[in-house]
């Protein structure tokens, strides 16, 4: 038999699909069953070089209707020894292609294995064809054995050698691909490692929304589940490959990463007024001392001291309720500017505001914590994050991240920061970022300036938002949906 201008075509054919291949297990599947299908073999095995030994990574007999390691699960077979006596392992060490026309005749290896397999199970291994599987730098992937190559009348035969060019350059070209992919590998790992150093540090760095990032995380891999699920079902048309959500994973990990260069004493402020509530209390007290020294120096009468302490009372009590009040309304505010307008003038002129006007700005927020200074400054992260990330090469595989991720406080109706962004100009992945990322922010435990709220409650101000303009209300939905299962597990 002599190779066929069909042969060169069907390698070639193979050669593209190995290229395009990025499942490290498929691959090796299909070098599995193509040089079984080139070779027209009744069996096969494929071995991994792993510590100094070849690991069975897949076993197939057509003729048994065996098939092991296809479905993932080990081989349980102790691995081949890299002794030459073993035909696998000499062909490992050689870099060489073995072609043995009967093991019963042949006295050039050990063979005693293929022969106890044989008794125990009835087959009659005859002839095989070893292959290294090397890649252009000569080190060694695994070897490929194929065993008993059958004729057109379906009995077994020699392999033909001149098909040993074809199963060599089968095997090359699966080494060099599996490579590739892990070359692949090493640098998502990398980039991962990366990933976590930043986001533990981020976490290390303050006691507040350090389980914000690993809860953004685990939201968006359950949405991206389950629309994944849903559109195997026919019940939508987005989906998520293996791929995209990889990059999704790793976004969300990375998505708050410019929270690094926020004060702390902006990411840590857990009331309006927060540590400046303490210099607030002292001048309250030096304010009392004040009027009881006038008092008793006759500046004012007892009924106008007793008037002004219990002043300061009821002003103090209000300025700590104020301070942690879920929200401000007009008749606060209007309150809080009278008493920044209050003041005590001592004997000699000097005069003791009982607010600063920073205090009073603090008081005056309407909710949160926040002023409008340092909520710019907290929205910045957004932009130091980009800022972040543009220093950073990505694998093209990864390419996306930053765009999702520096979009993930942009709205629908174009209202979000850093860009003002809208629409289709946001990708589903951004868009699936903002829910859960605002859902967290909603549920979260450990926010020192709010109470967490139910699911049920997060899920309704979502869908109010949506109903605005400003969030995917199909998400928002998804994400209940996906919340619910898990609750009833």
């Amino acid at each position: 038999m002599h190779l066929q201008y069909e042969d060169f075509e069907k390698i070639m054919d193979i050669g593209i699909s190995l290229s395009t291949e990025r499942d490290r297990n498929r691959l090796l599947m299909t070098i599995l069953d193509k040089g079984m299908e080139i070779t027209n073999c009744d069996a096969s095995t494929l071995y991994l070089y792993e510590n100094d030994g070849l690991r069975f990574k897949f076993m197939r007999t057509l003729s048994k209707e065996i098939n092991r390691g296809l479905d993932g699960e080990p081989i349980d077979l102790p691995p081949v020894p890299m002794k030459e006596e073993n035909v696998c392992s000499y062909a490992a060490i050689h870099r060489e292609v073995v072609n043995i026309p009967d093991v019963y005749t042949s006295s050039r290896f050990d063979f005693s294995g293929p022969r106890q397999y044989d008794s125990l199970t009835g087959y009659r291994t005859q002839s095989q064809l070893v292959v290294p599987l090397a890649n252009n730098e000569n080190e060694l992937i695994g070897v490929l054995q194929l065993i008993n190559a059958m004729d057109e009348e379906g009995c077994v035969t020699a392999f033909n050698e001149e098909y040993e060019i074809i199963i060599r350059a089968l095997g090359a070209m699966a080494a060099i691909e599996l490579t590739n992919l892990s070359y692949v590998e090493a640098l998502k790992t990398q980039i991962y490692s990366f990933v976590e150093a930043l986001t533990t540090a981020l976490e290390e760095r303050t006691p507040y929304n350090a389980l914000h990032t690993r809860n953004v995380e685990k939201y968006a891999s359950l949405l991206a589940d389950y629309i994944t699920e849903l559109h195997k079902e026919g019940k939508c048309e987005e989906t998520f490959a293996p791929a995209v959500k990889e990059q999704l994973m790793l976004a969300a990990l990375i998505h708050d990463i410019g929270k690094m260069v926020v004060p702390l004493s902006i990411m840590n402020k857990a009331t309006r007024l927060d540590t400046r509530l303490e210099k607030v209390d002292d001048r309250f007290a030096l304010l009392r001392a004040l009027y009881e020294i006038d008092m008793l120096r006759g500046r004012i009468t007892n009924e106008e001291y007793e008037t002004a302490i219990k002043d300061l009372e009821t002003e103090i009590a209000f300025i700590h309720k104020t301070d942690v009040s879920d929200y401000v309304n007009d008749e606060d505010c209007a309150h809080i500017r009278r008493l920044a307008g209050k003041r005590h003038v001592g004997e000699d002129g000097s005069v003791l505001s009982y607010l600063t006007e920073k205090e009073a700005e603090c008081l005056s927020i309407r909710s949160g914590t926040l002023t409008v200074q340092e909520r710019r400054e907290m929205e910045n992260h957004v932009v130091m994050t980009s800022r972040i990330l543009e220093k950073v090469q990505f694998y093209k595989g990864f390419s996306k991240v930053p765009k999702w991720v520096g979009a993930h406080h942009e709205y629908l109706d174009g209202s979000g920061y850093p860009n003002g962004l809208k629409g289709d100009e946001l990708d589903l992945e951004t868009r699936l970022l903002t829910v859960v990322d605002i859902y967290d922010a909603l549920v979260a435990t450990d926010r020192p300036y709010k109470q967490p709220i139910s699911r049920e409650k997060a899920i309704q101000i979502l869908k109010d938002m949506a109903k605005k303009g400003k969030v995917d209300l199909q998400l928002v939905e998804w994400l209940d949906e996906a919340l619910e299962k898990e609750a009833r597990g």
